[in-house]
């Protein structure tokens, strides 16, 4: 069975900092990348970070660089989020996904986690 359970998310004031946890089982994690989205009310789905397998190449949307910082622990199978500066237009529910190595589309996802920054 596989579990991909999001953690870590609340309310928050503009400037402040939130991390989120991915916490998986149930798949080899270390042959896996792992990506962050997020999806915001009536918006569609979006991009936010990724990482490789072995955390080596790591992608991240240009309107979080430099804010957010995503990272894995593969002793763990757990990868995170650390969001900091939150804006207003970061609110949303977050959503983390695995996608094995090759892969086009992500193959498991967790339930999400909502993050909401006010200002």
């Amino acid at each position: 069975q596989v579990d991909v359970v999001e953690s870590g998310g609340g309310a928050v004031q503009a400037g402040g900092s939130v991390r989120l946890s991915c916490a998986t089982s149930g798949f080899t994690f270390s042959r896996y990348a792992m990506g962050w989205f997020r999806q915001a009310p009536g918006k569609e789905r979006e991009f936010v970070a990724s990482t490789s397998a072995s955390g080596g190449v790591i992608y991240y949307e240009d309107s979080v660089k430099g804010r957010f910082t995503v990272s894995r622990d593969n002793g763990k199978n757990t990868v995170y989020l650390q969001m900091n500066n939150l804006k207003p237009e970061d609110t949303a529910v977050y959503y983390c996904g695995a996608r094995r190595m090759g892969a086009s589309a992500y193959d498991y996802w967790g339930q999400g986690t909502q993050v909401t920054v006010s200002s």
